[in-house]
């Protein structure tokens, strides 16, 4: 990889490692993707930075456990789709949709729930 593409690549990791650590404090703001974007980055500019986030104590485990199996912890999968449900009673309380409005949220709102619940649990 050319030494500027590298670069970029660790930029946008450590990026998304901001982001992750910002997810783990704000309820709104999802963890695991933004790890899971990080530690390809860095596959691709840094085996060292990806062994160190893959074997970190607090990111590790999720990130192994979706390598290895494809699966989200029971724990994760609940609070996850608990706070989408939140999300959209809170916009249907603060925003008062129409109908159609709703549904359409409602709707793309429950693809990544979906997707969520079908993954494996560990």
């Amino acid at each position: 990889m050319n030494l500027p593409l590298r670069i970029l690549c660790l930029c946008l990791g450590w990026l998304m490692v901001g982001f992750a650590i910002a997810g783990v404090f704000l309820p709104l703001l999802p963890t695991t993707p933004f790890l899971l974007l990080a530690a390809g980055l860095f596959a691709r500019a840094s085996p060292r930075l990806e062994r160190w986030l893959v074997e970190h104590p607090v990111f590790g485990p999720s990130l192994r456990l979706w390598r290895e199996k494809g699966a989200i912890a029971a724990k994760a999968k609940f609070t996850a789709v608990a706070l989408i449900a939140a999300s959209f009673g809170l916009f249907c309380l603060f925003s008062n949709p129409d109908a159609m409005l709703a549904a359409i949220v409602a709707a793309v709102m429950a693809l990544p729930a979906a997707f969520i619940l079908t993954r494996p649990s560990n």
